[in-house]
């Protein structure tokens, strides 16, 4: 079983299939401008964390960090900075005008790849400065965790491989990282120091530092011990997700209860839980907590894909969703959001019925989101933020799920340099699509899009004739299909980009 929970965890990762991903992003061509410091779009487009403080909204983008506290007019871009160099983004928390970010990459050792936790950023200051954390690891020796009465036999995990931070929760006078290898740590110093904190193992459901226990902390033996989630509500209650559940702690992180699909009556759908969330209800004068879980199947073939969640503080859990792999999940008031492998979702009544968005399109620069696959929700007041494996994108939550849609998508403005390219170059038709990217220069134009094989031959016509308005920037999309609706094989293709009178080309290259 530890062979199909390793192999889930490095396929549905938002992180490891943005690194995938990145091979294609990595050669579209951008300004160095729109990826360091102030501009008018964030640094990447596979956007797979977002987390929102107030006016700030912080993205995790496969270009590393940006910020924006205007709304999504400016934006500052972190990617390549003396601090983040080329540092992807695995979790992100904000808290009280303190933000904490964690660094990661993908290393290739013995023709595997593998994520690599390269530590984490904390700034005070909005982001102006910073303070870099070492990733936590532990000397060949600690071998040992005192928890109460018990002496609990610990693996010491002394590499920075598989060992990454998927989550961050802040608390009043404390940080807590979630990541695979490293299981659930904490820091009361601002991540000078960092504690091991003792989890469940598989086979008992609660633990308490006065029990007298005998078991080891070790993410190769328990499941429970590799930890991809963790929130805090109310600072002293820790929710945490593992890969055999969710456990809630009430005493800020001592003693431990573990809910998970074998244990309840009313269980969660599964084990493996990538996200969580909590949901704060008004009620008159008081206020409701629901705890939601992303909630995926781990081992028993009973488990399934669906949202979790619970009114009762984890005694019972309703399932909804069904069969969704949902990535994150985000609340306004009584409104549940979700972001799954099939696009963005909403619910006004806890799940009895869901609404999906349908075609995003924006309606001011004729980008068009072309994936289903959404990793990342935030929500700030009325205006909904929702990152997507093809951008980012922005709207006014109403009646209507979805309207005025804003994306935001990184490119190299070509205006007045009579310049054209595609991106992502190389592509694949399998996973995404390329656009053609050019600009207009008259206020009416009319252009034509054709694409070539290597031998000149026209094999696709992507635009005939299309009218364009205004002095713009705009992209067409390119499929990878030639005219009969096949997809083009293995090669380089060229491509014309007739602008009234005026012609451009460029290159393109597939690969599957």
């Amino acid at each position: 079983m530890r062979g199909k929970l390793l192999t889930l965890i490095f396929i549905f990762s938002s992180f490891s299939y943005s690194q995938i991903k990145n091979t294609y992003e990595l050669n579209s061509p951008q300004s160095l401008s729109s990826l360091v410091g102030l501009s008018d779009l964030p640094s990447g487009n596979i956007v797979t964390n977002i987390c929102i403080c107030g006016d700030t909204v912080w993205i995790g983008t496969s270009k590393g960090l940006s910020r924006t506290t205007d709304g999504g007019k400016t934006w500052k871009n972190y990617f390549k900075t003396p601090e983040f160099g080329e540092s992807k983004i695995s979790a992100i928390a904000c808290r009280d005008g303190i933000i904490w970010v964690a660094l990661a990459r993908t290393v290739k050792i013995d023709n595997n790849y593998f994520p690599e936790g390269l530590g984490l950023m904390y700034s005070t200051d909005g982001g102006e400065t910073w303070t870099k954390v070492n990733q936590p690891i532990d000397d060949k020796n600690d071998t040992v965790e005192i928890y109460g009465i018990n002496q609990i036999k610990t693996l010491p995990v002394t590499t920075t491989i598989n060992n990454i931070v998927y989550d961050i929760a802040l608390t009043k006078n404390a940080v807590f990282i979630a990541s695979f290898a490293g299981g659930l740590r904490k820091s009361t110093d601002m991540g000078k120091t960092w504690h091991r904190v003792v989890l469940p193992p598989d086979n008992l459901n609660q633990i308490n530092p006065q029990d007298t226990l005998n078991f080891e902390l070790n993410p190769v033996k328990n499941y429970n011990h590799r930890v991809f989630s963790v929130i805090s509500v109310e600072d002293s209650i820790i929710w945490v997700g593992t890969a055999d559940g969710i456990n809630k702690s009430t005493d800020g992180g001592i003693s431990w209860i573990k809910f998970n699909h074998q244990n309840q009556s009313s269980p969660i759908s599964g084990n493996f839980v990538v996200a969580l969330g909590n949901q704060k209800i008004n009620i008159g004068n008081s206020e409701k907590n629901i705890i939601w879980g992303a909630t995926i199947n781990a081992n028993d073939p009973n488990e399934y894909k669906a949202l979790s969640f619970s009114e009762d503080g984890g005694n019972t859990w309703t399932t909804t969703l069904t069969g969704e792999f949902v990535h994150n999940i985000a609340f306004k008031d009584s409104i549940v959001y979700a972001v799954s492998d099939n696009g963005l979702w909403k619910t006004k009544n806890l799940g009895k019925t869901w609404e999906k968005a349908g075609k995003i399109v924006d309606p001011s620069s004729r980008h068009i989101i072309q994936t289903s696959i959404f990793y990342s929700i935030g929500v700030q007041k009325d205006t909904i933020w929702a990152g997507s494996s093809d951008g980012l994108v922005k709207f006014i939550d109403s009646e209507i799920f979805g309207e005025n849609w804003k994306i935001y998508r990184t490119y190299e403005k070509v205006a007045g340099l009579g310049k054209t390219y595609a991106y992502p170059n190389p592509f694949s038709p399998w996973l995404e699509v390329t656009r053609i990217h050019y600009s207009v220069e008259n206020i009416q134009s009319k252009v034509t899009i054709e694409v070539f094989d290597f031998s000149m031959r026209k094999i696709r016509t992507v635009i005939l004739n299309a009218p364009r308005d205004g002095i713009k920037e705009y992209d067409e999309i390119w499929d990878g299909k030639d005219d009969n609706g096949n997809i083009v094989p293995n090669g380089v293709y060229f491509y014309k980009v007739k602008i009234d009178d005026k012609e451009i080309y460029g290159k393109i290259l597939v690969i599957q």
